[in-house]
């Protein structure tokens, strides 16, 4: 079992703190794998946003977790506590896993956690988190930075991408669809998806793409093309190509891309179906094609992947119905852009604490997007 420690003190924002309590507390009923260990740490009773929180452990408990996570910090003017800051520099020493949610940044920063690293907060601070730290490369443009054992997440929601992000590092695509249906959000957006597009995304039955997501996810198995969509849409390959970007924050190649990714992802994880199987699956014709574009995007071949994913109990019957074909369309209207064709881009991937780590998921992410 998977150890997680937050790391709470006065002044965290509530919002991030049940967040991450809620993914890694408990599990959903159709997950059939152990879950997580959840330990809330801090030095006394604290306030959190409007509530008031006991600890169930001493801050000294997080070097010894295998993840940690600081959740947002209220006010960035304020220096985080040195007993916070020093008990998360010592569970990176240690070998932790370390990530923060929104704002938790500024601690992760102020720990030297994040010198030299690209890392990322909510955009509102973003300018502060550079000026007060000018040994961190900060992105102001994604969803999530995946850095190794150091992960920094946006604000708000993105802190739920993140956390989800961890789930599907240690238990695969399938269990983590299985946690995103049970939430009520989407299962996966990319971290290198821009913090904001340029309207807000509409209701999943009020935007023109609304017919043509689920339309799509029915026939991966087909060599679609934009001039496909488009026809099937309606509109104009240009129109398709607007409409894409104001929706999802990504191009209608890269979200096609990536979902032909993710259905090989789940089929590797939960089927018994050989590479050229999976290949014509999810229309990527020959196994040579889809070892190219798993192993750009993934960062390891799929016969590995799955090796990785075999050592672990297999999710119950429920996490197949992610699969694409299935109603998990909902994740369609946030799809993660990581491809902008089968020649280009790559997923943010990641690693869990060190000694635990696949070779696929040390690589750090190599996504940059377009800023809407």
């Amino acid at each position: 079992m998977t150890s997680v420690a937050l790391a709470v003190t006065d002044g965290m924002l509530h919002f991030e703190l049940g967040l991450a309590c809620e993914v890694f507390g408990s599990a959903p009923d159709a997950v059939k794998v152990p879950w997580y260990d959840l330990a809330v740490c801090g030095t006394e009773a604290v306030r959190v946003g409007p509530f008031r929180l006991e600890p169930d452990h001493a801050l000294d408990r997080l070097p010894g977790a295998d993840t940690v996570i600081v959740p947002g910090w209220a006010d960035i003017d304020r220096e985080p506590p040195a007993a916070l800051v020093d008990a998360v520099r010592a569970a990176h020493e240690a070998g932790a896993r370390v990530a923060s949610l929104c704002t938790g940044a500024f601690v992760l920063a102020a720990a030297g956690l994040l010198d030299g690293r690209r890392a990322t907060t909510h955009w509102a601070h973003t300018r502060a988190l550079a000026a007060r730290h000018p040994g961190v490369m900060v992105d102001p443009d994604v969803l999530y930075v995946d850095d190794g054992r150091v992960l920094t997440s946006a604000g708000k929601a993105a802190a739920m991408d993140l956390c989800l992000h961890l789930v599907r590092l240690d238990h695969g695509s399938s269990v983590a669809n299985t946690v995103a249906r049970n939430l009520v959000v989407p299962p996966h957006r990319d971290g290198g998806q821009a913090q904001f597009v340029s309207t807000p995304v509409p209701a999943p039955d009020h935007h023109p793409l609304a017919e043509l997501f689920p339309w799509v996810i029915e026939r991966l198995d087909r060599p679609l093309t934009v001039e496909d969509l488009a026809r099937r849409a309606r509109m104009s390959s240009r129109n398709l190509g607007r409409h894409f970007k104001a929706v999802t924050g990504t191009t209608p190649l890269q979200w096609l891309l990536t979902q032909r990714i993710r259905h090989a992802q789940e089929l590797l994880e939960t089927t018994d179906a050989g590479v050229d199987a999976v290949a014509a699956a999810t229309g990527m014709g020959t196994a040579t094609t889809l070892r190219r574009h798993f192993n750009r995007a993934v960062g390891v071949p799929p016969d590995a992947y799955r090796r990785t994913f075999r050592s672990r109990p297999r999710p119950g019957p429920a996490a197949d119905g992610a699969m694409a074909g299935s109603p998990a369309a909902e994740s369609l209207a946030t799809g993660g852009p990581t491809a902008g064709n089968p020649a280009a881009g790559s997923p943010a991937t990641g690693s869990p604490a060190a000694g635990t780590m696949a070779p696929w998921q040390q690589r750090a992410p190599a996504t940059r997007p377009t800023r809407n």
